[in-house]
């Protein structure tokens, strides 16, 4: 009798454990987001921004561009900026929007809606996700050579290399946040890697919630709650339905999970509870 209230107990205490985090969906648009790979959350102008790739996932086609969409779901703007390649993960910095597009990093100046520069990376093969500094620092991954390119003041310089899978990047004070491949794991300011945790997917979006924790997606449809421990918990399953959970946006006041489905051509809105 013992032995079994035992683990009646340990079995009550995992189910407790893996449901402390949930995601409540709010809103989702229709199938007509041109395959969003990355949501980016604009708070100075109260609008989400999407990577809309539109064409093959690594082709120079000129197919794809940014998209703009309301945080309510609502008014949805394919044409915002046209004319690129594969474009995915997006950083802002003032006025600038900088964009990860193969093998360069578009600049968008915000305010007129247009193309301002291409920062051009000439070994990049792959550039995936973007992330930025407090300090104005831009990291940018190559997920095709393992590589973390540095730009600062519009100039790339080479930050890390040989990271298996390199994709999602999210910086937090003076460290950088990685994914690589299905390992979580934090550069410090001296690139000295430590590694958070192990996930069961390769990992895509990257996303602080603010207290130390992070929401970290999985391409395939998966949407993972990390803590600052490397305790892992599954927050959504969707692959089953074929819907992809890309590179996502996070509005830590609202508490608002923004997630681009990719080949499913939506966007969908959750709240973290």
């Amino acid at each position: 009798m013992k032995t079994i209230f035992f683990l009646v107990f340990v079995a009550t205490s995992i189910v407790c454990k893996a449901q402390k985090h949930q995601l409540e969906k709010i809103w989702q648009t229709d199938s007509i987001v041109a395959i969003p790979e990355s949501v980016l959350p604009d708070a100075n102008k109260n609008i989400l921004y999407v990577s809309l790739i539109n064409g093959g996932s690594w082709v120079a086609d000129g197919k794809g561009g940014i998209g703009k969409l309301n945080p309510d779901g609502t008014k949805y703007d394919s044409t915002w900026i046209t004319g690129l390649s594969a474009p995915k993960g997006m950083g802002i910095i003032g006025n600038r929007l900088y964009i990860a597009d193969m093998s360069e990093v578009v600049v968008v100046d915000i305010d007129n809606g247009k193309i301002e520069k291409k920062i051009s990376i000439d070994s990049a093969q792959g550039l995936n996700d973007i992330t930025i500094s407090d300090k104005g620092i831009v990291y940018v991954s190559d997920s095709r050579t393992g590589k973390i390119w540095r730009i600062e003041n519009d100039k790339p310089a080479l930050f890390i290399e040989n990271i298996n899978g390199v994709n999602g990047l999210k910086a937090v004070g003076d460290d950088l946040f990685i994914g690589g491949g299905k390992n979580f794991m934090k550069a410090d300011k001296n690139k000295t890697l430590t590694t958070i945790a192990t996930l069961t997917q390769g990992i895509d979006g990257i996303e602080p919630v603010g207290n130390g924790d992070f929401i970290l997606t999985a391409w395939a449809g998966y949407v993972f709650y990390v803590s600052a421990n490397g305790e892992v918990e599954t927050l959504l399953e969707t692959y089953q339905d074929k819907k992809n959970t890309a590179d996502i946006g996070y509005d830590t006041k609202t508490k608002t999970v923004y997630v681009p489905t990719f080949n499913a051509k939506t966007v969908v809105a959750y709240r973290l509870k």
